[in-house]
C-alpha cells in the first residue's frame, strides 16, 4: 500500500497503541540523545538517534532499540531503562524513529513487503544506522544487538531475519513472527487472535529472508505479557516455534525458572529464551528504582513488573565485557565451562560452622562473598570456580574464615 494512503486507516492506532541487590547512585552525565543528520541512502526514510555514554571505550557493544506505535525514540530512550545500563556498563545505543509521513501512528511498517526485505526500505535504513555507529563510534561489529516493543518488536524480528550477519542477538517485546503479514489489512488478524503455523513453515519464512545464508544466526529472546489484548500472547508461542526451528533446537524447554514480577522463564538450548510476564498488558516490562536490577519509568506502555533491559543486558554479556566474536550463553541451564586459565586455589582452612548463604552468582559478588573475572565467578578466599557471572546461576557459599568462602550446595 502506498505510504501516502496510510493516513486513511486510523484504526491502525489500536495496532500497537502503544530482587533488590544493591543501590546505585546516578551521577550527572554530559552525554545526550543526539539526532544523526546523514547516515546513508536511508530508503526507509527513518530518523536516526544515537547515544554515546561518557567514557565509551573503543570496541564497545551496540544496542539498537525501537519504539512502538504512537511512541518515538526519545520516549523509548527515556522510559525503557536502556540508558541506565549504557551509562553503567558503557555501550552505545541507536534508536531508529519512524516518521508520521511513513505511517500515521508512527508504527514501523513490519507488515509491508518492501519494508521487510533485505536490502530495501526500513530494514536497510536500520542496517545503515548500525554501519554508521560502527564506523563513527568505534563499536564492535560482532557485538550488535537489537530490541523493540510492539511494532518495534515486530521490526526486531525483521532485522534478525533479514540481517543475521549483522546481529549477535535480539529481544522481541510484544512482537510478532517474521513475515506473518504482508499488508496492513492482514496485520490485524496477526496481532489478535494470531495465526498458527508449523515450526517448519515459520522457519522457512526466516530462511527465505536471506536465501543461502549459512553463517551463525543470532540468539533470540521473546518477552510477552499474558494479558496482552493488542498482540495476543499466542504470538509468543509462534515466535518460539519460528526461532527454535531456525536455530535448530526443540520446542520443549531445556529448563524453566521463575523470575521477579511474576515472570516465567523458559530456556531452549540457550538459543531461544521466552519470558512471559503474568498479568502484564501490552508493554515493555520495567521496574522503577535505584537498585542495579531496577530500571525504567512506569507508564501506559511501560509496566512495573521486571526490568527487561537489565536481564537482556546480562544475557548479552554487556555487564562483563561479553564475547568478542559472538553472543554469550547464559541462563539457568548454561554450563559453566572451565576457563582457559583460572585463579590458583588457596589451601582451604579447617571447615568451620560459619554462615551459609545461597544466592545468585551476581548477588554473591555484590555482597562481597565472591568476585568475578573474565565473565566467571570465584569464591573469595578459596577461589573455587562458581560458573558464569549472572543472576541465573546459584550456589551456596559457607564462610569458614575471614573473607574465605567455600562452595556448599548441600547444606546451604
Amino acid at each position: 500500500m502506498p505510504r501516502s494512503l496510510r493516513w486513511i486507516l486510523p484504526g491502525i492506532a489500536a495496532l500497537f497503541a502503544a530482587v533488590a541487590l544493591t543501590t546505585v547512585s546516578t551521577p550527572a552525565y554530559a552525554a545526550t540523545l543526539t539526532t544523526v543528520g546523514s547516515f546513508g541512502s536511508n530508503p526507509g526514510n527513518l530518523t536516526m538517534y544515537s547515544y554515546r555514554p561518557d567514557g565509551l571505550p573503543s570496541g564497545a557493544p551496540l544496542v539498537v532499540a525501537m519504539h512502538g506505535c504512537t511512541q518515538n525514540a526519545t520516549d523509548y530512550f527515556t522510559n525503557s531503562g536502556w540508558r541506565k545500563y549504557a551509562d553503567l556498563w558503557k555501550f552505545a545505543l541507536v534508536l531508529p524513529e519512524q516518521k508520521s509521513a511513513n505511517n500515521s501512528t508512527s508504527c514501523f511498517n513490519w507488515f509491508e513487503t518492501g519494508d521487510t526485505a533485505r536490502g530495501s526500505g526500513e530494514p536497510l535504513s536500520i542496517k545503515q544506522m548500525v554501519d554508521y555507529a560502527v564506523s563513527n563510534y568505534g563499536t564492535n561489529p560482532a557485538r550488535v544487538y537489537v530490541t523493540g516493543l510492539s511494532a518495534g518488536g515486530a521490526m526486531t524480528a525483521v532485522m534478525l531475519a533479514t540481517y543475521p550477519d549483522v546481529f549477535a542477538g535480539g529481544a522481541i517485546m510484544a512482537g510478532l513472527p517474521y513475515r506473518r503479514a504482508t499488508s496492513m489489512v492482514n496485520a490485524y488478524s496477526c496481532m489478535n487472535p494470531g495465526v498458527d503455523k508449523t515450526p517448519a513453515a515459520w522457519g522457512d519464512l526466516v530462511r527465505g529472508a536471506y536465501s543461502g545464508y549459512s553463517g551463525t544466526r543470532p540468539r533470540v529472546a521473546i518477552w510477552h505479557g499474558t494479558s496482552d489484548t493488542t498482540v495476543a500472547p499466542a504470538n509468543a508461542t509462534e515466535l518460539r516455534d519460528q526461532w527454535t526451528n531456525v536455530l535448530g533446537v526443540s520446542q520443549t524447554p531445556t529448563a524453566t525458572a521463575s523470575l521477579p514480577g511474576g515472570t516465567s522463564f523458559s530456556n531452549y538450548g540457550d538459543k531461544v529464551k521466552v519470558y512471559l510476564v503474568s498479568g502484564m498488558t501490552h508493554a515493555t516490562p520495567v521496574d522503577p528504582g535505584s537498585a542495579t536490577e531496577q530500571c525504567g519509568t512506569a507508564g501506559t506502555y511501560y509496566k512495573d513488573t521486571i526490568c527487561s533491559s537489565y536481564y537482556q543486558a546480562l544475557d548479552w554479556g554487556l555487564s562483563t565485557g561479553g564475547p568478542t566474536t559472538g553472543p554469550t550463553t547464559t541462563g539457568p541451564t548454561s554450563a559453566s565451562p572451565t576457563p582457559t586459565k583460572s585463579p590458583t586455589a588457596s589451601p582451604t582452612p579447617t571447615q568451620g560452622s560459619g554462615p551459609c548463604v545461597r544466592a545468585s552468582n551476581y548477588a554473591h559478588v555484590v555482597a562481597g562473598r565472591a568476585h568475578q573475572s573474565g565473565g566467571y565467578t570465584y569464591a573469595n578466599g578459596s577461589n573455587q570456580n562458581m560458573g558464569l557471572y549472572n543472576v541465573f546461576t546459584t550456589h551456596g557459599l559457607r564462610q569458614t574464615a575471614t573473607n574465605y568462602y567455600v562452595i556448599d550446595d548441600t547444606a546451604c
